[in-house]
């Protein structure tokens, strides 16, 4: 369980059983994490970090989401007022990503990421470079 030791609602009772062991893992990987009643997962509550887990029905599509709505803040957000504060956050979330996903993008990866599959611009290209292990080439002149 997670720092913050709560689940609004016992929202996790609501979670898709196929689903419930990843999303349990994530609780785990981002300390201040918890799910709301909407079954948003919040990553973090600073920087209202978070996806709906709603319409999750496999491991791919909680890849799919880290990818689409996590990139941003692994690479380029700015949420703190200093420099060094912002590149710690996105380390810290990067690394968390890497983590879940089992991979070691660098900085430089990240935001290529971001720029080709960020906020879910290109749904099916996210799919195939999840499927492709994670084949930076795939990204390359999208």
């Amino acid at each position: 369980m997670n720092q913050l030791g709560f689940i609004e609602n016992d929202a996790l009772n609501n979670i898709n059983e196929k689903i419930k062991e990843y999303v349990e893992d994530l609780l785990d990987l981002f300390p201040n994490s918890f799910i709301n009643e909407e079954q948003e997962f919040i990553a973090e509550p600073r920087t209202n970090l978070y996806f709906l887990l709603s319409n999750c029905n496999s491991l791919l599509d909680i890849k799919c989401k880290i990818l689409e709505w996590f990139s941003r803040d692994a690479c380029k957000t700015q949420p703190f007022r200093s420099r060094m504060e912002n590149e710690e956050y996105q380390d810290n979330i990067r690394e968390k990503i890497n983590e879940f996903l089992g991979t070691d993008f660098t900085r430089e990866e990240m935001t290529d990421i971001y720029s080709k599959l960020g906020n879910n611009i290109n749904h099916k290209l996210c799919i195939e470079f999840i499927e492709s292990d994670y084949n930076m080439k795939l990204l390359e002149g999208e």
